[in-house]
């Protein structure tokens, strides 16, 4: 399955942004165990790079792993060397989106007004991210793709089990869940049984309503 399906169907992208990624295998297995496969490993921590190509050895299919925080293009590549399946910026970042398609590889665009999000999907984003997502809510979504409901739209930043559905009911099709997901007190403490518990609790809370 393609890194697009597999968020597609799941909804949900677990933002992994921890200081340190020692322990990221351990992460991946928890997030897994709780019912997330999809998991973006941020550039703003020690050994992001390795962390993608040790989860990866380590879970085979049973995860898809990207990069996140990506802002250059030869972050694109080398990101993708060493395993990444899909590349996801914080800003809209056109030199990354190139670098992404020319490599055959999804890009998660983020952008916050209309335009930057129509611009990073006419430039080559399959899926857009809304990112900080909590300035507008679910109702800012709903605003934008009311002319633009063609866009395919991953609300991040201050989504979580709670408000998930909101986002989803008001056009998204999944959200990305980071720091109230992967904590980095969490992983310092090794409670990576909370880890599974809170993937549970967002794989629940996305599931349709009955």
């Amino acid at each position: 399955m393609k890194p697009i399906e597999q968020i597609l169907a799941t909804k949900i992208v677990a933002i992994i942004r921890l200081a340190d990624y020692a322990r990221a295998v351990d992460v991946a297995k928890a997030l897994v165990a709780g019912g997330i496969n999809v998991m973006e490993f941020t550039l703003t921590g020690k050994g992001a790079i390795e962390a993608i190509g040790a989860v990866r050895d380590a879970l085979g299919d049973a995860a898809c792993v990207g990069v996140g925080t990506v802002l250059r293009a030869e972050e694109v590549h080398v990101s993708i060397e060493a395993g990444a399946q899909f590349v996801v910026t914080p800003v809209l970042r056109k030199e990354v989106i190139a670098a992404s398609v020319n490599r055959n590889t999804l890009v998660i665009s983020g952008s916050f007004t209309p335009t930057e999000l129509l611009d990073a999907y006419e430039a080559g984003s399959e899926l857009v991210k809304l990112f900080p997502a909590q300035l507008g809510g679910p109702r800012y979504l709903k605003d934008v793709l009311a002319p633009l409901p063609f866009l395919k739209v991953v609300p991040t930043g201050g989504v979580g089990a709670e408000n998930a559905r909101e986002y989803l009911a008001a056009g998204a099709v999944a959200v990305g869940i980071g720091g109230s997901l992967v904590s980095n007190k969490a992983v310092a403490a090794g409670d990576f049984g909370q880890i599974t518990a809170t993937a549970r609790a967002c794989v629940a809370a996305v599931q349709p309503e009955d």
